[in-house]
């Protein structure tokens, strides 16, 4: 068991401000259940109440009904392994060596001096769960039963790191863990939803007298995609539609456990997803609505994700709200809630539970950092968005279909084999294009479509200062800048 203590950290820039975690008294008292619900790759325009087109997620649009839809709200980077690392440690995905995406050939993973969120539960005398995809270590000492979790029961990584990858032939098989034992080899994939489902309502049984923390990522929709028999061929989308009406009556099924066990009242649910949707991949991807480009990329559509938060008469029902917030800020509100310490080691998070709560309607966030892999590619204040010189990815073509990336059977080995972006761009269907210095006002213009630098040259000025800040802090190849953030366990 790792020790904690209570720290007050003082800012080094403004965008890492820390504030001590003390337990807050609710009027349903105190150490609330936490269950956090987490899909993989679903867009900002795969949800209901978010616009969806031809997708159902009624079970979703009730969350946003009896809770607060949370319309800006970030992860820390457009791709797995980081993201799910900043989230479980309040911290960006630099800080903590986590960037990218681990695959089965990966021999690092989380460091054991990190703080994980269940391990702060955990002391608190909560019952843990990791149910679906962890992806922060392949090795057992970076698994999820080392890091907080009592139970687990899901994959180390990807669902395509395995034979069915559509592109990449000759991976191994994919192993399906319980706990640390490989209960099955390329497990059928149609069931995955419906698994960690029924895991998660035992778990909810098991423990309904007692707090818990639940953590549900789910395999799904990460291609490739698949969905049980019950919902396959039943949507107006096609697979990807199925697949999404898994998803949300898995999240109906949990309400329905917490109904049922008289646990509604005593539950926070938090609703989001890793990262923006595979664009490249067509009608087995999502949409990122409005936003600007999807997965992999740093413009809104690859980081800004549907987030809705629900606990009766404790988040404000019915509400909407626009305030800028991170999954970085889970952490620390939710040790707020539980009363734990924060972490010892410098986080990035902050307590946003004067929002969620409605005592406040500004957000304690006012500026982000938006990394991609090590390279810094954007920062933002309030409402505005500077990106900073960059390569990035768009779709090459028309979007793939039927499981595979666009351009498709046209990419040249050579490419494909290159382990840069240009490699990552020819197996998933994209190409590189370059940005310069470029100015947003996401407020008039969400999907990034007209750069106003030159009207706002002080603006421009005090991003670049903040800039600046980040790449002495966490470090940025594209300036030479090492940083000082942490290395992950298993490299010097």
């Amino acid at each position: 068991m790792k020790k904690f203590v209570l720290i007050f950290a003082c800012a080094a820039a403004s965008f890492s401000t820390v504030a001590p975690a003390a337990e807050t008294k609710t009027a349903a008292g105190s150490r609330p259940n936490v269950i956090v619900f987490i899909t993989d790759d679903q867009g900002y325009g795969d949800v209901g109440c978010y616009g969806a087109q031809g997708l159902a997620t009624p079970q979703l649009d009730r969350l946003a009904r009896e809770g607060t839809r949370f319309t800006n709200f970030l992860v820390s980077q457009p791709v797995c392994t980081a993201s799910r690392a900043s989230l479980l440690t309040g911290s960006y995905a630099n800080r903590v060596g986590m960037t990218g995406a681990l695959n089965h050939t990966s021999r690092t993973g989380i460091h054991p001096a990190e703080t994980l969120l269940p391990e702060l539960c955990q002391a608190r005398g909560y019952a843990t769960a990791c149910f679906g995809k962890w992806h922060l270590g392949t090795l057992p000492e970076f698994f999820p039963t080392r890091n907080g979790f009592d139970e687990w029961f899901g994959l180390p990584y990807s669902n395509d790191n395995g034979p069915k990858h559509p592109t990449i032939p000759g991976l191994p098989s994919l192993p399906l863990h319980d706990g640390d034992e490989v209960v099955a080899l390329d497990p059928d994939q149609r069931l995955f939803t419906r698994q960690l489902t029924e895991r998660s309502l035992r778990f909810i049984e098991q423990n309904k007298d007692r707090p818990f923390f639940l953590y549900l990522p789910h395999v799904m929709p990460h291609v490739p995609i698949a969905a049980s028999e019950q919902f396959s061929g039943k949507s107006q989308r096609g697979l990807y539609g199925d697949v999404i009406a898994e998803l949300d009556w898995s999240m109906g099924e949990i309400l329905a456990a917490l109904e049922k066990h008289g646990l509604t009242g005593k539950t926070l649910v938090i609703f989001t997803s890793d990262n923006g949707p595979f664009l490249s991949y067509g009608d087995h991807a999502g949409s990122a609505g409005p936003l600007r480009g999807g997965k992999l990329t740093c413009f809104e559509g690859g980081v800004r994700v549907p987030c809705i938060m629900r606990w009766p008469e404790q988040i404000p029902a019915g509400r909407v709200s626009a305030e800028l917030l991170s999954s970085l800020d889970l952490l620390p509100t939710i040790a707020t809630l539980a009363g734990a310490p924060l972490p010892e080691r410098k986080i990035d998070g902050l307590d946003a539970w004067p929002l969620l709560s409605g005592a406040s309607n500004e957000s304690p966030r006012k500026n982000f950092l938006y990394f991609n892999g090590e390279e810094l590619h954007a920062v933002r204040e309030g409402e505005w968005k500077l990106h900073l010189p960059h390569n990035y990815l768009v779709v090459a073509g028309e979007p793939g279909r039927e499981g595979k990336p666009s351009n498709w059977g046209k990419m040249a080995p050579r490419d494909i084999e290159d382990s840069g972006i240009r490699g990552i761009a020819s197996r998933h269907g994209y190409r590189v294009e370059h940005i310069g210095l470029t100015l947003y006002n996401l407020r008039d213009d969400i999907g990034e479509t007209l750069d106003v630098a030159a009207n706002h040259p002080e603006i421009v000025t005090r991003l670049q200062a903040l800039a600046a800040a980040a790449r002495d802090d966490l470090g940025d190849p594209l300036t030479t800048n090492p940083g000082t953030g942490r290395r992950p366990a298993g490299k010097n």
